[in-house]
């Protein structure tokens, strides 16, 4: 197992994403634990692409609850209908949040985050967990960040759950 992640500072957005995850996908192969491995996947992302906060909500009791994170503190429980994360839970689609002050029914867990990334995990057609990511930036996510989230996502799905 790799005690650290080898990813260049001077790399565009892609090629970080590119370079972390085969790292990712080592770093967890094996393991068999899912929160282990969750764990690692938050930290590998967080360090790997410098976000401000980055975590895992898995559906549980009727709610969004809140797992391996790295980060400032967080909301504990999230409603089906409430926030950004669950409007992704909702529709099962990736949402980008250029403004998290602009989206109806968002919740301020952290005053500091600006914008939003929210990646829904499927098994066998249903949201088991969503991936949230944000950032102290406004206009901070975009489609390289959709395509390499859901990847993880994927990966997540296929191979951990």
């Amino acid at each position: 197992m790799a005690e650290s992640l080898l990813i260049d500072s001077t790399l565009s957005k892609e090629e970080k994403y590119q370079a972390l995850l085969p790292q990712i996908k080592a770093l967890t192969t094996g393991e068999p634990d899912l929160i282990a491995n969750l764990a690692n996947i938050t930290s590998a992302l967080k360090y790997g692409m410098n976000f401000f906060w980055i975590g895992f909500y898995i559906v549980k009791d009727n709610q969004l609850v809140l797992s391996t994170f790295q980060g400032t503190i967080a909301c504990a429980r999230i409603d089906f209908d409430k926030g950004v994360c669950g409007a992704c839970y909702r529709s099962q689609k990736t949402l980008i949040v250029p403004d998290v002050e602009a989206f109806e029914g968002h919740i301020a867990c952290s005053s500091l985050s600006r914008s939003e990334i929210v990646v829904p995990i499927l098994k066998d057609g249903k949201v088991v967990m969503v991936l949230d990511v944000d950032s102290t930036e406004l206009n901070d996510y975009d489609e390289v960040d959709k395509k390499y989230l859901e990847e993880v996502a994927d990966w997540i799905s296929s191979k951990l759950l």
